[in-house]
């Protein structure tokens, strides 16, 4: 009886001992395949584009000054009349221009009393703005804005006065460029992997960036350099 027991216990423990054995083996395995998993590289590919804007937002100023308020609220029509009439004779429709309210300064009401001794009491800036998507016939116009002067009309320049070039066809474009970038980072990574001598697998995980929007060169605002970068980050596999 006592010889039956011993042998259980012997089995048993032999059992044990295999099952324990197999379990080692299986862990060592799926670590193994876990560290294989585990292995990735990241990688970003990038997608340009350079596109003409579609709108232009052209503010045109002038200033004007006189000692007699309703005399310069009349010149400022008439001026506002001469540059309306100067783009639509140079293929800018009317629908496009709009006109905002003059700004009027009155230097005798100055507090601080620093323009006693102005020639005018009253001067005033005025602003036509040209909202179009006919940017070509907007930039010719623009190369004759010296036939305004001689007109008499006082233009001025600086940052208030220059003209903005828009690009909103962003999602026309935006699937295409995405694809790129990403078909761009795929190869970097396949590059990556031959010379490591590893298999790419499937994407772990993918992040695409921000798109951005800026001239090409500050000569030719109007064209857009539209760009996107896409960080992909793939499996790696011997």
């Amino acid at each position: 009886m006592l010889s039956n027991d011993r042998t259980s216990s012997l089995i048993l423990g032999l059992c044990l001992l295999a099952g324990l054995t197999l379990l080692g083996i299986l862990l060592g395995n799926a670590a193994l395949d876990f560290k294989q998993l585990d292995r990735s590289v990241t990688v970003k590919g990038l997608a340009e584009r350079e596109l003409n804007a579609n709108i232009v937002i052209w503010p045109i100023q002038f200033t004007l000054a006189d000692n007699d308020l309703q005399q310069l609220y009349e010149s400022i029509e008439r001026d506002s009349k001469k540059i309306r009439t100067f783009l639509a004779a140079n293929g800018v429709n009317l629908d496009e221009i709009s006109q905002a309210a003059p700004a009027i300064t009155d230097k005798s009401a100055n507090m601080y009393g620093g323009d006693s001794g102005a020639p005018f009491r009253y001067t005033a800036q005025q602003t036509v703005t040209v909202y179009s998507e006919n940017i070509a016939a907007v930039r010719t116009t623009m190369s004759l804005m010296p036939e305004l002067g001689k007109q008499g009309i006082v233009l001025t320049g600086g940052y208030e006065s220059q003209p903005e070039y828009l690009f909103t066809r962003l999602n026309e474009v935006k699937p295409e460029m995405i694809e790129e970038a990403t078909r761009k980072a795929r190869e970097v990574a396949e590059k990556f992997a031959a010379d490591s001598a590893s298999t790419l697998g499937k994407i772990k995980q993918a992040r695409q960036g921000q798109f951005s929007i800026s001239p090409r060169d500050q000569n030719n605002p109007h064209i857009k350099k539209v760009r996107v970068v896409s960080t992909v980050e793939y499996y790696l596999s011997d």
